[in-house]
């Protein structure tokens, strides 16, 4: 006696065990109208492989101990997670599979990788307080990609809301990188200096989570023309950058980190003044 598909457990007919199958999702074209598209856009979401790949690179070598080459690969993550979205608006390629896509890469490369690179560099020193502060960051940078994404077109997309994880992601690698490359070792500091950078990479998670706002530059036009100064400027910036890249870039990320709580402080003051 024959089995009917539904009975013998095999697939549907019509479906493949392979995803082979055209990926479909529901949008709107320039009048409102609601659409079906087919498929997935091929351009950002390379970007954001790449991006995927970066910080899974960046584990694998924090866990052989080379510690400059996984902070190196989480900043080309960075760059590789800042041109997807870029060349997904300058392109009209977005999708709703492409920015959850992003998301799960992002967790990867700047919530797991710096948070194993903190521990096999340092944290790992201070034995289960090193691993409650790592589990720290990578809790909060979850939470935040999640609610970055609830948030969308809810929130003026000038400011982030808390601290962006690739930001994050900077100042903890960022750290590592420019004393590796001064010969200093994380397991070789002293126990009160390793506090201090767990205290960093604490504080790195939990302003990802907090109401603090941090200015998102997506306000910027990159597609109009500027002066010729704005060129110059943007010379002289990569060759300072290129000058001491460790150092600089920690600063950089530093100083970004910063300019949320102060601005925060500042309108605090201003509005108990006004008071």
């Amino acid at each position: 006696m024959n089995e009917r598909p539904e009975e013998s457990g095999s697939a549907p007919q019509g479906e493949s065990i392979l995803p082979i199958d055209e990926h479909v999702e529901e949008g709107h074209d320039a009048e409102g109208r609601k659409v079906r598209h087919r498929g997935i856009y091929l351009l950002p979401n390379l970007f954001t492989t790449g991006n995927l790949f970066a910080g899974f690179f960046a584990i694998i070598s924090a866990m052989n101990g080379k510690y400059e080459y996984a902070a190196v690969a989480i900043f080309i993550a960075m760059v590789l997670d800042g041109l997807d979205g870029r060349v997904a608006r300058l392109t009209n390629t977005q999708s709703a599979f492409g920015a959850e896509y992003d998301s799960l890469s992002d967790m990867v490369a700047f919530g797991l990788a710096p948070a194993l690179l903190a521990y096999q560099w340092a944290l790992s020193e201070l034995g289960n307080v090193g691993l409650t502060v790592a589990f720290i960051y990578t809790a909060c940078a979850a939470l935040r990609l999640a609610r970055f994404n609830t948030q969308i077109g809810k929130v003026d997309k000038k400011w982030f809301v808390g601290l962006a994880s690739p930001a994050a992601a900077g100042v903890v690698a960022g750290m590592v990188w420019a004393l590796k490359d001064f010969g200093v070792d994380g397991v070789d500091m002293p126990v009160p200096v390793v506090m201090l950078y767990a205290l960093l990479v604490a504080m790195a998670g939990v302003l990802m989570v907090s109401n603090i706002k941090f200015y998102s530059f997506k306000d910027l036009d990159f597609k109009g023309r500027v002066p010729f100064v704005a060129m110059l400027v943007v010379v002289l910036v990569f060759a300072v950058v290129f000058s001491d890249p460790p150092r600089i870039l920690l600063l950089i990320f530093l100083a970004y980190a910063a300019s949320g709580p102060v601005q925060y402080l500042l309108q605090l003051r201003r509005h108990k003044a006004a008071e």
